[in-house]
């Protein structure tokens, strides 16, 4: 942008070159004027405008990553992929920087913005679920782990999480439509929502204990880890699991707020990775120790999980290249990606639920005539993982289609139907 060159009072800075004649004036006493004040001088030509914030479109990657990690784990349920990129401990430091963001306004509008964010699209899900529930035969009175009045009481939880929701953990035929465990797999997500009300209720504390002490802030969730997630001190129940989660996870969250901080950044790159690599390494070691009924997998092992996501997290937002717009080959990817993070709420919710009902839409093509072939049905067989992954994706978008528009009135926005940012783009133009 080009600034104006001020006025300078009329002065032509060029000299008479024309002799005048030399007239007697009369002497008439002199009083200076006030000198005028100094023109502030201005900018330069080539100064430009500063850029308007807006997303960071690397973070925003980083969040679709991680929802496809996510969806592949719970489909596939191989436990390699909480190594190869841990997507919860992103979504929790990627969580934590917006809302350290946020926090330069009042602390209690912030919190009651992103509690109103979460809850309506959280309340359609929970009535799909408990209807299902319901029409099931599952009665929260009689059942066996959380019966009688509590059992009841629990209910809130699929409406505030502030709690662990109670759910049958068979329910139906093990051969009817759905199998007999859908209920733990669909309510498995809600313990996400959980740890982020409580970590959004924390946060303007854990912001000012960070900014007074951040280093001891963002190792104290560390410490705590190895204590509530080793055996040294067990707390029992879901109370146990909450504050376990909140460990954890903590140290995650409280790297999003040094990142936005700026603190991060301070830290020599070199010394950031090597730490990392260190602490990384540990919680393999760890993990190499104490090995879950799944092997590998880093959520049944609580401390590899916290110390491999620290330096999974530290390492990505050191190198973190704060991108305006998707470069290169990633432009491609940029509705998509711009959809999958419009509709995060959404996608994670109903995942584990869609991921289930593949399995009766496939199960129909056993009944097509050239199915009776030996071959054909062996590649099905062979093959059905994938054609569950390939069919779960079009089942998301009828569920960004449904009930996505929600996480739009949660938040006092225009509800729209497919919100990839092509309306918004082509509009600024």
């Amino acid at each position: 942008m080009t600034y104006p060159t001020p006025a300078t009072g009329g002065q032509s800075g060029f000299q008479q070159t024309r002799r005048l004649p030399q007239v007697p004036f009369p002497q008439v006493p002199f009083t200076p004027e006030p000198a005028p004040a100094p023109t502030p001088p201005a900018p330069p030509a080539q100064a430009a405008a500063p850029k308007k914030p807006g997303r960071d479109r690397y973070l925003d990657l980083l969040r679709s990553v991680a929802l496809v990690r996510v969806v592949a784990y719970h489909l596939f349920g191989w436990a390699w992929l909480t190594v190869l990129f841990p997507s919860m401990g992103v979504m929790f430091a990627l969580a934590g920087s917006l809302m350290a963001r946020s926090l330069s306004r009042p602390a209690i509008g912030v919190i009651r913005g992103r509690i109103r964010r979460l809850l309506p699209p959280m309340w359609a899900f929970s009535v799909v679920v408990l209807a299902l529930l319901f029409l099931g035969g599952w009665n929260p009175g009689k059942d066996p782990d959380s019966g009688g009045t509590w059992g009841w009481i629990s209910l809130f939880n699929y409406f505030v999480p502030v709690g662990a929701p109670s759910f049958p953990w068979h329910l139906g035929d093990k051969a009817g439509l759905l199998e007999d465990t859908w209920p733990s797999q669909a309510a498995g997500p809600l313990w996400y929502l959980r740890a982020y009300l409580w970590f959004v209720i924390a946060s303007p504390l854990l912001l000012r204990a960070f900014r007074k002490v951040p280093w001891a802030t963002l190792l104290a969730p560390l410490a705590l880890t190895a204590v509530v997630g080793t055996g040294i001190v067990t707390i029992p129940g879901e109370t146990g699991n909450a504050v376990t989660d909140f460990a954890v996870y903590g140290g995650c969250w409280v790297l999003g707020f040094a990142h936005h901080e700026g603190v991060l950044a301070k830290v020599p790159r070199y010394l950031a990775v090597s730490c990392s690599a260190i602490v990384m390494a540990f919680g393999l070691w760890w993990a190499s120790g104490h090995l879950g009924p799944d092997g590998w997998d880093l959520n049944d092992i609580p401390l590899a999980q916290a110390t491999w996501s620290f330096g999974f997290v530290v390492i990505l937002l050191q190198y973190s290249p704060s991108w305006q717009e998707l470069p290169g080959r990633l432009a491609k990817w940029d509705k998509l990606i711009t959809l999958s993070n419009n509709r995060a709420v959404t996608i994670y919710l109903w995942h584990n639920m869609l991921i289930m009902a593949t399995v009766p839409i496939i199960d129909l093509a056993y009944n097509l005539p050239f199915m009776q072939d030996a071959r054909w049905s062996g590649a099905l067989d062979s093959t059905y993982m994938l054609w569950m992954f390939v069919l779960t994706w079009p089942l998301i978008a009828l569920a960004v289609l449904g009930t996505g528009w929600i996480e739009d009135l949660a938040a006092k926005r225009r509800p729209r139907l497919w919100p990839n940012g092509v309306k918004k783009r082509a509009h600024s133009r």
